[in-house]
């Protein structure tokens, strides 16, 4: 898939506000710090598209970007920065599962880990949520760049196995950098084949 246009579009503080389209929707998300925004310009090839920030836990709203016209990518805000007082982590939290369960036009979430890290017990928690809400997801590792092409496969690997021991079918993985631009078509092309399948 080629991105031709990558267009802002509206930050919406509950799912009720979201644009009322019913192009599919895409929506990224992972831990705070994980490079989502980085993510997110690389895959539009526009680095100013999502604000990207050294202090993590920036993206309060529910944000939405068409992409060629066609369907939108959603930058959700990220989860588990301790920072955040109780009630403002609740406000997130009620926010994001709201959309994720009550937004008919969002066909897949992309859960961003970072790849140098072990298993992490809030991720794995959200993986379980989004498979036993039967919320349909993929897996992208993030920062492939900082390690070894040998470790980021075993670092892959590892995650695998982990989730082997509670799911039957794995999700989709994607090993990506912001960097290097690594793993940008994969998930371009899945994204488009998806499309393709739902305008049959």
């Amino acid at each position: 898939m080629e991105i031709k246009q990558a267009e802002f579009t509206l930050s919406a503080p509950v799912v009720g506000m979201c644009p009322q389209d019913t192009k599919p929707e895409y929506a990224f998300i992972g831990r705070s710090n994980v490079g989502k925004s980085s993510l997110i310009n690389m895959l539009t090839n526009n680095r100013k598209l999502a604000k990207t920030s050294s202090t993590p836990g920036k993206t309060l709203l529910i944000n939405h970007f068409i992409i060629n016209k066609e369907w939108y990518l959603v930058d959700l805000p990220g989860y588990g920065y301790a920072k955040r007082s109780k009630k403002e982590t609740d406000r997130l939290d009620q926010m994001i599962r709201g959309y994720i369960l009550q937004r008919e036009q969002l066909v897949n979430v992309f859960l961003l880990v970072d790849i140098r890290l072990e298993p992490q017990k809030i991720d794995l928690e959200f993986i379980e949520w989004l498979g036993m809400s039967g919320v349909p997801f993929s897996i992208v590792f993030t920062k492939a760049d900082k390690l070894t092409a040998n470790k980021a496969r075993q670092a892959m690997e590892a995650y695998r196995k982990t989730l082997s021991e509670t799911w039957e079918e794995m999700p989709p993985m994607f090993l990506t950098s912001a960097e290097k631009k690594e793993g940008r078509a994969e998930v371009l092309n899945y994204i488009e084949q998806i499309n393709r399948e739902l305008s049959k």
